[in-house]
């Protein structure tokens, strides 16, 4: 929490979503005369100190509520999620680069994952705070819904792009919309539908090829699945959706960011953080949860 706080002051509105162990700049993408591992690529450094992500913003409110949560929200803590909200405010009209760093839109997940940061620390501010990044959540929500609404009912991934995303599942488990909501619903069955196949979930559909043909399966994915299942009172297939993808690593149990599923390997980043977070999230979570019952799991 401190490390995040103390880049929002340092940073403020031009915060990277990204920044090396003692809060430097990452290095520029760059090549190694290496030969790679099959199908992948000898590329070090990343091109974030270039892109402007709103969601970041979103996570670090996120972050910083779950802080409060555990009694370990400082006063730098509360500036730095003024920063975060004031960033959101002003800056929430801007495209973005997004969660997949991809070109500069207005992505839905942007806005939704920052009304739940707002939400999130909204319920611990002060009555001021509060009623200021409320109505700024309700804002975003109300502006998604209107820009950003399918035909069909369920959430598309920018104004100008009808398709479905991964990332669009998100927002109802932070708590920017209700798990009941019928956007939610919707978004969920319509993505397990045309981006999953066998419990393996991918980003979003690049192209007419198949889907494991465009890039592997994403095992970040493949956890907020399990999570969003688990949101619905699906003990079953949420753990369905675990055990497939924490399957899914290499020898030391480690995860890479996609997973081939057609000649079974690893693909891309390796560790990946972000899967390693998702996993022991959702680890956690169902084992909170009660177990189906013997009957329902063919016991």
């Amino acid at each position: 929490m401190r490390f995040v706080a103390a880049r929002l002051h340092q940073d403020g509105p031009r915060t990277s979503p990204a920044y090396t162990a003692t809060g430097g700049r990452i290095p520029d993408q760059s090549g190694l005369d290496l030969p790679g591992y099959p199908g992948g690529y000898d590329r070090v450094g990343n091109w974030v100190n270039r892109q402007f992500q709103l969601d970041v913003f979103g996570e670090a409110l996120l972050l910083l509520a779950a802080a409060h949560r555990y009694g370990r929200l400082d006063a730098d803590g509360w500036r730095a999620a003024e920063i975060a909200a004031d960033t959101i405010a002003t800056r929430r009209h801007e495209p973005d680069a997004g969660i997949w760093e991809l070109d500069d839109r207005i992505w839905t997940h942007s806005r939704l994952i920052c009304a739940a940061g707002l939400r999130s620390l909204a319920q611990a501010a002060s009555a001021g705070h509060s009623r200021h990044w409320t109505a700024l959540a309700d804002s975003l929500l109300a502006e998604a819904a209107a820009t950003s609404t399918h035909p069909s009912g369920r959430w598309q991934r920018s104004p100008d792009d009808p398709g479905l995303d991964a990332a669009l599942l998100l927002p109802p488990l932070r708590g920017a919309l209700p798990a009941h909501d019928p956007r939610t619903l919707r978004t969920l069955r319509a993505y397990t539908r045309e981006l999953t196949d066998d419990h393996y979930a991918y980003r979003f559909r690049h192209d007419e090829r198949p889907l494991h043909e465009a890039e592997g399966a994403f095992l970040l994915c493949g956890y907020v699945m399990a999570l969003a299942e688990h949101q619905q009172g699906d003990q079953e297939e949420a753990l369905r959706w675990f055990e497939r993808n924490r399957a899914a690593c290499g020898p030391p149990g480690l995860y890479a960011e996609e997973y081939d599923v057609g000649q079974r390997q690893l693909r891309g980043n390796l560790p990946q953080a972000f899967v390693h977070a998702l996993m022991l999230e959702t680890a956690t979570r169902l084992s909170d949860a009660p177990l189906p019952p013997p009957n329902s799991r063919g016991g």
